[in-house]
């Protein structure tokens, strides 16, 4: 029987408000490190992509969000090290006070523009917002050679 080609897919948030994005500077983590993305993560077995990201903002961030209250906004195929599925969503509400529940993966955590993303966001998370503010819903991420 022939394996099937496995997908590595990962969750996003972008948890937006009043016209500002929250974004986390990555540290120590061996992939992007110095440069801004958002809330994310590895789905895991047995989750659905809105549990998977609820349990990756519990886990980064300190909020709580129920799945049923995020909304997939933008769905990326990713060729980078490997190919990937990443699942981006907003969230309607959640619970809880944002705080870097992870200091050793993150030095940095804080509310930015959307107009005004800083220079060093990474180039695909960069995609994905554009993406959402223009109604995208697919896209394709591979980096220039």
């Amino acid at each position: 029987m022939k394996t099937r080609f496995p997908y590595v897919c990962a969750v996003f948030l972008l948890l937006i408000e009043d016209g500002k994005i929250l974004l986390q500077r990555r540290f120590q983590t061996g992939h992007e490190d110095g440069n801004y993305g958002v809330p994310s993560g590895h789905m895991d077995g047995g989750e659905t992509p809105r549990e998977a990201c609820a349990r990756e903002c519990a886990e980064e961030i300190g909020i709580k969000i129920r799945p049923e209250d995020l909304t997939m906004v933008h769905t990326m195929y990713r060729s980078s090290e490997n190919e990937r599925v990443d699942f981006c969503m907003t969230a309607s509400r959640y619970e809880g006070e944002v705080q870097n529940m992870e200091t050793h993966k993150c030095d940095d955590l804080q509310w930015f523009p959307l107009d005004a993303l800083p220079d060093n966001t990474i180039d695909y998370v960069r995609q994905a917002i554009t993406a959402y503010q223009k109604g995208v819903t697919y896209s394709e991420y591979k980096p220039a050679d």
